[in-house]
This record gives structure tokens, C-alpha cells and sequence, in this order.
């Protein structure tokens, strides 16, 4: 017999293995379907237990309590093994449909077993959770600062007016959003940090207050961090959630919340729903109130009326200054007090300036210093020290914020203008256009648009100041104007790049070490009686020399190496009364404005510069010809207006020779020569500004004119005033781009109703005018006509000495746009087109009178408008000296200057 292995195993031990393969929850196999039965009935157990806990954690963070953190990683646990589970039973039909033999095996014995096992101890792990949902508290006090305390400044002014003002706001009803904007360095910050502070006092008012820092980089995650970090939101769990679990978070605490957002330093739109901020409604009685540079920010977070941060005035400003110097260095000397205040007014209230500059003068006890700090601020500020470590970077920022080098070179130029130099912004767009900044060559009107664009996003940005009344200026602050010197001149690197003595006192064209270097120049506003010196300039684009009042001569040397100079601008130079033959040698030239000056005679050179796209001849009381301009074959726009040039048929068949002209400014004084112009179409549409003196015609046809801007009829014998082909003027209307209309000595004219053509006019000035009747008589309004409402536009009028007017318009008028109404030598004006309603919203609409009896006989519509109209009414007879001025429309008006008896005649003939 062969080798036998004896075994001798017990048949209990083997009994027992076998049935703990089939008995049991361990028999993942032959138990499954029982398993996963049990499975989801326990688990529709830790639901419900997980819902009632919810509950009661939502019931106690109602009450502002919260919960706890090992409340909270119980709902995680809770919510993970709910989607585990979910995961696990969506393929249990396919396990179930793989056992066989009655369940005892399956198909594919190791699938089965996995899931089987899966099975098994997920329902342990969900037991085990069922277990651990047992709380007694769900919930504690909370621990978070409500309302964090900002430091403010030692030295910060107390600003109650606009602090008062900012509160209120934020605290009406109707303000979910707010806006505060201003320039860099006005104090946005420090004036969000006393709100934050006051909030600190009133912490009745919001459950929270939460301050972010958001800076130029806008980072969700970084905006979420910190408002985790307010929230008590932290730890690895916290920091390891995406960006939209972190928002979730955010936004399931702080929806049951009425909380204050204060995001400070905003430079673009900040998204709240990608932070998971609840968005502030009247209904929940949030608030987001953010601070910024750019008024166009303030659109896009979807504030219609954000709150300007000015600068300080002059009081505020000097209290500021004189404590960050301090007492004891004002009183070292009995005359640093006044030179300190002309420092403090050099910084023109921005409390960022007048925090550094003090700063560096609290150690200054010498007068020279002080003398020194006043000359270093006036000639080159960007030399004094701090404004380029402190300063000037801070208000850089906005200027790196501009989209487009373009945008940022129409920035740049704006800084040859003297201090507050108010400058008219058409005129700027044309120096723009010459330059190359702005494209003129898909037409004026277009060029334009772009211009008041770039304007709008300069000013939107606080880098340009919008004249408050007229809207049709802007200027720049010296602390900015400063900050735009320095870019120019490559941040300090190359000082003589850009030459600016704008309003300075000097004699002489100031003297360059390296004139190769400079690109720009501008001496406006000097004292300069002559230039003859001969700087080679080859790199000069820009040369302002407007408003010099004691310029007189230009020797041709001076123009002999400029080959690249592209802008010339000679305007308002009273005492200039020639230019040399060299001009010609400016090849380049582009702009040439050589208005309100003394020349009598322009250079044959002239006709050369071949370039030439802006020409400006106006109020050029002793030039008489402009024979041969028709030269300047690339002219685009030529201003005659109020000189003394004769505009005769000859001239207007050299005009038409001039392809590429799109604007031109006159003045007419020939019946024949006027009806020329009417004929020539191409003319017709150039016209922007009109003057016609003395047509001694009946009757006057005006064509279409859709360029002209400004009219100016006077001295005419005229006795009405026609449209030519003006049926369907309702839809094209003959003048849809006229503004100003200014009408004197027409003695003849009974009625000015042709302006129910010009649904844009803004001015309208009607004086010394004997028998005109109506404005708009109601006779000679057809049908058509009559359903227009005219003068929707109309902001003043004006009417003087008419002593036959009867109507201005025979129904009151809505006029949404008047402000001022001016009557004068109108005895038989007895009714105004007014009522209640009449007049801009929310604004009053001055009545100016001349005579007591006019307005005591005026007959009011009803009592409410006589009310309300009384009220705003006052006699202007002290303003009588003045009114020959007031009258004058804007475009005609010419600066204050000193004129013998003899000029001052001429000048007057021109003009009248």
C-alpha cells in the first residue's frame, strides 16, 4: 500500500465554518436582498432624525445662536453617506437580478460578494450615525464680533456734513446699494471706516457688520476668505470646500441674517451671488455699501445715484494741515502761519496731499525752508519730497486702470492746460482728433462721439472734473495734473520730455538742456512779448502759446526746426498782428488756431501746409482775405465766424473746392452772396455756426441743415422767415442739431415760428425786435405741425425788449428742460406758457423780470402756478450793465481784455 496522510478534523469545527458562510449578516450573498430592505429603512430613520436636527439648528441660529461644530460634522457625515447610499442602491436591481438558486448564489460570485459586503457595512455605518444623532444642544451663544472697530487717523477732519449725509442714505429704506466715489486720496476709506464705526455704536440696527478689503485685483476666493474669516467659517474642513461649496456656506448663514457689506476700494463689478452673498432687498433689510474710483463702477453694482467724496474745502483742508504740522512749528516763526496756508491751498483739499506735505513740514522751523517748499510746489511739485514716494503712486492707479494707450495719451494731454484751467471739451476733442488720439477719418461726427466717450471715462474715473453748470468743460486737479506731468516725463526720468510753464510768469521760451528730448510744450498764459529764439525741436508734436496778452511778435527762426510739429495753437494773443513766412516750413501741421489775434495779413507759406486739418480764423478783427485756402486740400474744418474776412462769391466757389471740408463757422452779410451759399449743398452741410448781419431782404428761405449748431441773425430787415421742403419735417427734422439761437434788431419780423424746426434748441435770445408778435404763432402752425411739442430741449430763454410781443405759445408747456426765463421791456407779454407742471422736476425755474408791472400783470394759468412761479421770480435791474453780455451767446463771447478806444470800436462792429 502507498503512503497514506492521515486527517483528522472535527466535524463540528467544519459545521461551524460552513454555516458562517449562509448564516448571518455576514452572509453578503444569500442575506442581500434582506440587507438592503434593512439598509433603507435605517436609512430613512437618520434622514428624518437629520431633519429634525436641521430644525432645531435652524430654530436656534434664528435666535442668533450658533451651532455647534460637532452638530455640524455630524450633518457632513449625514450628508456624504447619503450620497454614498444613493450611489449604491441605484444599481441594486441589476445585483438582485444576478443571484440564482434562490439567493443561495449568484452568477458572478465576486460581484456579488463586493456589493453584498458594501451593503453590510454601510448599514453599520448608518447605524452607527443613527446612534450619534442624539443631541441635548444643538447650538451656542455666538461668538463672532458683531461689528468689527476700524482705527481712523489721528488727524482726520471731522467731516459731519457728508458723514451726516452718507449715514442717511444708507440708513433709508430704499438704499440696498451704495456707491461712495471719488478721486485717490479723498478719504473714501477713512470716510467707510466711520460709517463701520458708527455701525460699532448702533449694533441694534444689523446682526452684522462685515468690512473687506477688496483692492485693484478683484479674487472671489480671497472676498470669501475674508468673510469666512468674519464668520467664524475656518479650518481645514473650510479651506478645503470650492469656491461654490464656500459660497453656499456663506449664503445659508448670512440669508437669515440683516447684515451691512462694506467692501472698500472697489475696482470693478464685485459679483455677489459668486460670493454667496444674499442679494440686499427692501425685504430683508440688507445693505452692501462700497467705496471706489470710477464713477462707472457704481453703474455696474447697479447704483443709479452713487455719492461724490469732493475734496475738502478751504477750511477743512487748513485745519488738516495745520495739524499734521503741529502748534509749536506754526508758532517758530510769526510768518510761517501764512506760508503754510498757501502750501495747504496748493493741495487744493485732497487730504492724502495735505497729509504728506504736512507731514514732511511738522520739522520745518527755517522761514527759507518754508519759502523753499512754496517754490518747489509751484515750478516742479513733483520734485517735493514724499509726492513721488506717497503720492503720486496712489493716483497712478487710476491712470493704470484706463483701457487703452489712446484713453491714457488723451489723459496725458489734458496737463498742458494751466492750473484749473477750465477747457472746453469739443476744443480738446479737436486737438485729440490732430493728434491722432481719437480717428477722424470715418468723419467728424463720429470722431466726436469717440472723444465725448473717452471724456466720459476720464471723468467717470476722477481723473477729469466736470464743470458743474455748463457740463461743456472739464478741468483737471493740480495733485492729478501733477501725478499726469510725472508720467509723462517717464515717471521723473526724463524731466524735459514734456515742457509745461502753464500760467507762469515767465519772459523768455524757457531753455532745454536737451531740446532733442522734448515732444511737447506749452507756455500759455505768460508773459512773453517776443520769441526769436531758434530751439531745435525735432521731436516737438504740441506747441500751445494761447493767451499770452503781451505776445506781439514771432521771428520765422522760431519755426525753422520743428519738421514733426503737428498742433500749433496762437489763439486769444491780442497783440499779435503777424507771422512769419517760415510757418510754411511746418510740414507736419495739422492744427493751426490763430483766433482773437491782431493779424492782418496770413503767409503765402500758408498754402503748404498741405496737412492741415483744423484752421480757426475766428474773431480775427482785422484779417480780410483768406484768397487761395482752397489750397489746403486736406482741411476739414475752418472757423471764420466774427472776423472781418468778406466771404464773397469768390471765396464761397474756393470753399467748394475743398473736398474733405466737414465744418465751417461765418458770417454773412450779402443777400446775393448768402443765397449762393443756400445753393451750394455740400456747403449747407459743413455749416455749424451761422452769423448773418444785415439782409436787407423780405423774406428769408432757410434749406435743411442738419450741422448747424448756432444761428445769429441781427440788424436784418426781414419780415418772416420760411423752411424750404419741409413736408416731412416731422421725421427729418430741418434743424435737429440746433442749439443756440440768438436774434436782434430784426425790426421787421412778426413771429419766430420756424423754430418748431429745431427740436433741440437749448438757447433762444430775442431782443430789440419791435413787432414780433409771437414766438409761435398759432396761425401758421399747420396740421402736421401742430401735434409737435416744441421747445423740449429749451434750458434758457430769453426776451428783451420786444415791446409788441403778445404770446410766447398760445397752451402752457411741459418745457422739462427750462431753468431760466428772462423778461425785459415786454409790457404786452400778459400770459406765460406755464403751469403747475411746467419746468425741470425737482428744480426751480427762475423767472427774471425787469419791470415790477409786467409781473403784476401777468394772468396765471391757475393759482398753483401763480404760487409756485412768484416764489422763483425776482427783478434783474441791477443786472442791467450786465445784460448786453448775459445775452451774447456762449460762442460768441470773447475773454476780458485791454483795447484802445479805436480797436474796441472795430472789435464792436464785428461783433454787432
Amino acid at each position: 500500500m502507498g503512503n497514506c496522510i492521515a486527517l483528522n478534523i472535527s466535524c463540528d469545527h467544519v459545521l461551524n465554518r460552513v454555516c458562517g458562510c449562509f448564516c448571518g449578516k455576514a452572509n453578503y450573498i444569500y442575506n442581500l436582498k434582506e440587507n438592503l430592505a434593512d439598509l433603507k429603512k435605517i436609512m430613512e430613520d437618520l434622514k428624518a432624525i437629520r431633519d429634525d436636527v436641521l430644525t432645531r439648528v435652524e430654530i436656534e441660529e434664528d435666535k442668533g445662536l450658533q451651532r455647534l461644530q460637532q452638530v455640524q460634522l455630524w450633518l457632513s457625515r449625514v450628508n456624504v453617506i447619503e450620497n454614498d447610499f444613493n450611489d449604491l442602491t441605484s444599481t441594486s436591481i441589476v445585483e438582485l437580478d444576478r443571484l440564482c438558486l434562490g439567493g443561495v448564489c449568484s452568477m458572478n460570485l465576486k460581484k456579488s460578494y463586493i456589493y453584498g459586503q458594501r451593503v453590510f457595512l454601510m448599514w453599520k455605518e448608518v447605524n452607527n450615525l443613527k446612534s450619534d444623532g442624539v443631541f441635548e444642544a444643538v447650538a451656542k451663544p455666538f461668538n463672532r464680533v458683531m461689528v468689527e472697530e476700524r482705527p481712523l487717523p489721528r488727524t482726520l477732519v471731522a467731516r459731519e456734513v457728508i458723514m451726516d449725509s452718507a449715514w442717511n442714505k444708507l440708513m433709508n429704506a430704499g438704499t440696498c446699494i451704495m456707491g461712495m466715489y471719488g478721486m485717490g486720496g479723498v478719504g473714501k476709506t477713512a470716510l467707510l471706516a466711520q460709517i463701520n464705526n458708527k455701525l460699532s455704536k448702533e449694533r441694534q440696527i444689523f446682526d452684522f457688520a462685515i468690512w473687506v478689503d477688496v483692492s485693484r485685483d478683484v479674487q472671489i476666493e480671497k472676498i470669501q476668505e475674508d468673510i469666512g474669516q468674519k464668520l467664524a467659517f475656518c479650518g481645514d474642513e473650510w479651506n478645503c470646500k470650492t469656491k461654490r461649496q464656500q459660497a453656499h456656506e456663506i449664503h445659508t448663514f448670512l440669508r437669515r441674517k440683516k447684515f451691512v457689506l462694506l467692501l472698500d476700494d472697489v475696482w470693478e463689478k464685485v459679483d455677489l451671488t459668486d460670493i454667496g452673498v444674499p442679494f440686499p432687498t427692501m425685504e430683508n433689510g440688507c445693505k452692501v455699501v462700497f467705496t471706489t474710483r470710477s464713477r462707472e463702477v457704481c453703474g455696474k453694482m447697479g447704483v443709479d445715484d452713487p455719492m461724490e467724496v469732493h475734496c475738502l474745502e478751504e477750511n477743512d483742508a487748513w485745519n488738516l494741515f495745520r495739524r499734521k504740522v503741529g502748534k509749536k512749528i506754526l508758532l517758530s516763526h510769526p510768518d510761517i502761519p501764512k506760508l503754510a496756508r498757501k502750501i495747504a491751498e496748493k493741495c487744493h483739499g485732497l487730504p492724502l496731499a495735505l497729509n504728506v506735505i504736512g507731514e514732511t513740514m511738522s520739522c520745518k522751523t527755517s522761514l527759507h525752508e518754508w519759502k523753499h517748499a512754496i517754490d518747489v510746489l509751484t515750478s516742479y511739485a513733483r520734485e517735493f519730497s514724499g509726492m513721488e514716494e506717497y503720492i503720486l503712486p496712489v493716483l497712478k492707479y487710476s491712470y493704470d486702470s484706463l483701457k487703452g494707450e489712446h484713453v491714457k495719451s488723451c489723459f496725458q494731454y489734458c496737463a498742458l492746460f494751466s492750473n484749473d484751467h477750465k477747457i472746453d471739451k469739443e476744443a480738446l476733442i479737436e486737438y485729440w482728433i490732430c493728434e491722432g488720439f481719437v480717428d477722424g477719418k470715418d468723419g467728424r461726427e463720429r470722431a466726436l462721439n469717440q472723444g465725448y466717450e473717452i471724456l466720459g471715462m476720464l471723468v467717470r474715473a476722477c481723473l477729469l472734473m466736470e464743470d458743474v453748470v455748463t457740463k461743456s468743460r472739464v478741468k483737471m486737479h493740480d495733485v492729478v495734473r501733477e501725478m499726469a506731468m510725472w508720467i509723462a516725463s517717464d515717471l521723473g526720468n526724463h524731466k524735459e520730455k514734456c515742457i509745461v510753464q502753464a500760467g507762469a510768469k515767465v519772459h523768455d521760451v524757457p531753455q532745454a538742456k536737451d531740446w532733442n528730448s522734448v515732444s511737447s510744450m506749452s507756455l500759455m498764459r505768460t508773459n512773453i512779448e517776443q520769441i526769436s529764439s531758434n530751439p531745435d525741436c525735432p521731436q516737438l508734436t504740441t506747441l500751445l502759446l494761447q493767451k499770452n496778452y503781451k505776445l506781439v511778435n514771432i521771428l520765422g527762426e522760431f519755426f525753422m526746426s520743428m519738421p514733426m510739429l503737428v498742433v500749433l495753437d496762437l489763439s486769444m494773443n491780442y497783440r499779435l498782428n503777424g507771422l512769419p513766412e517760415e510757418i510754411a516750413d511746418l510740414h507736419s501741421l495739422r492744427f493751426l488756431d490763430l483766433s482773437d489775434t491782431s493779424i492782418d495779413r496770413l503767409p503765402v507759406g500758408m498754402q503748404e501746409l498741405k496737412k492741415l486739418l483744423h484752421l480757426n480764423l475766428e474773431s480775427m478783427w482785422r484779417l480780410q482775405s483768406i484768397s487761395g485756402i482752397s489750397n489746403l486740400s486736406s482741411l476739414r474744418l475752418l472757423k471764420l465766424r466774427n472776423s472781418k474776412v468778406v466771404v464773397d462769391n469768390s471765396l464761397i466757389e474756393e470753399l467748394k473746392l475743398l473736398r474733405y471740408l466737414e465744418t465751417l463757422t461765418m458770417n454773412i452779410s450779402s443777400c446775393l452772396v448768402l443765397v449762393n451759399l443756400f445753393c451750394a449743398q455740400k456747403l449747407v452741410k459743413c455749416i455749424q455756426k451761422l452769423s448773418i448781419d444785415k439782409f436787407w431782404k423780405e423774406s428769408l428761405s432757410f434749406p435743411s441743415m442738419d450741422s448747424l449748431n448756432n444761428l445769429t441773425i441781427r440788424r436784418c430787415n426781414l419780415l418772416e422767415i420760411k423752411i424750404e421742403n419741409c413736408s416731412s419735417w416731422n421725421k427729418n427734422p430741418c434743424f435737429s442739431n440746433l442749439s443756440y439761437v440768438w436774434i436782434r434788431e430784426c425790426s421787421g419780423l412778426r413771429d419766430l415760428t420756424w423754430l418748431v424746426f429745431a427740436p433741440n434748441l437749448i438757447d433762444l435770445n430775442v431782443g430789440s425786435t419791435s413787432k414780433i408778435k409771437y414766438i409761435i404763432s398759432e396761425e401758421k402752425v399747420d396740421q402736421e405741425q401742430a401735434s409737435i411739442i416744441p421747445f423740449q430741449k429749451l434750458k434758457y430763454l430769453s426776451l428783451i425788449n420786444l415791446p409788441a410781443l403778445k404770446s410766447i405759445y398760445w397752451s402752457p408747456l411741459r418745457f422739462p428742460s427750462l431753468k431760466r426765463i428772462k423778461v425785459q421791456g415786454c409790457l404786452k407779454l400778459r400770459k406765460l406758457p406755464l403751469d403747475s407742471n411746467s419746468g425741470v422736476v425737482g428744480e426751480e425755474l427762475v423767472i427774471n423780470y425787469g419791470e415790477p408791472e409786467w409781473i403784476e400783470s401777468v394772468k396765471w394759468e391757475d393759482e398753483a402756478t401763480r404760487l409756485r412761479f412768484l416764489s422763483s421770480s425776482y427783478t434783474f435791474q441791477k443786472e442791467m450793465p450786465k445784460l448786453a453780455r448775459s445775452a451774447e451767446p456762449l460762442a460768441t463771447r470773447t475773454p476780458k481784455m485791454t483795447l484802445s478806444a479805436d480797436s474796441a470800436t472795430r472789435i464792436l462792429g464785428t461783433m454787432f
